[in-house]
């Protein structure tokens, strides 16, 4: 009989150690921010013990963080872009859109873009400016109805939807004021080849 009470109180004893030593192993780990494994101790047979590499131990704010990377770089449903644009432009498509919280709020609307030479070009911007009744300094002062600029003197604004531009991007003139009324500054464009 006192031998088994013996026998268990190795046991428990030697189970509270390995916990320690566990919950040790863990916090070096988090407080170091480390992603590679942590050797832990597991019981063995008679209560002896011996370290297992304990694979894949990452921090819970790592795995959210890397979640809301790829939510984010997920494209928009029907769109090229990535849900944190504001506006998204298909060169290939002759599209455009505006975007809210990853969703579609208006569009597709037709578009023209760059003729030969004036190519529009792809990339990830931000609006810059706006101006409701710009007038071109650099084109002889061809009006730009409801301009909203996202890359040096490239913008969304009304024009043909018949005829290639100078690099901008032409819409509608229902499509260029809800543009126009629904893009802040510093809002992200992404335009896709």
């Amino acid at each position: 009989m006192e031998r088994v009470r013996g026998s268990r109180f190795v046991v428990v004893a030697a189970s509270v150690a390995v916990i320690a030593l566990i919950w040790a192993g863990v916090a070096v780990a988090s407080s170091a921010r480390m992603q590679r494994p942590v050797a832990v101790p597991s019981v063995g047979p008679a209560g002896t013990t011996s370290a297992v590499p304990a694979l894949g131990v990452t921090r819970p704010a790592a795995i959210a963080a890397a979640a809301a990377k790829a939510v984010d770089s997920a494209p928009v449903t029907g769109t090229p872009c990535r849900r944190t644009a504001r506006a998204c432009v298909d060169l290939s498509a002759n599209q455009a859109w505006l975007i809210r919280g990853g969703v579609v709020e208006y569009g597709p609307v037709p578009i023209t873009a760059g003729r030969p030479g004036f190519l529009t070009p792809p990339g990830t911007f931000r609006v810059g400016w706006k101006d409701i009744d710009h007038l071109s300094r650099e084109f002889d002062l061809a009006p730009m109805p409801y301009s909203v600029f996202f890359n040096g003197g490239i913008a969304f604004h009304e024009g043909s939807l018949s005829q290639l531009s100078h690099g901008c991007i032409h819409l509608s003139p229902a499509a260029a004021q809800a543009f126009f009324r629904g893009l802040r500054t510093g809002d992200v464009v992404q335009v896709a080849a």
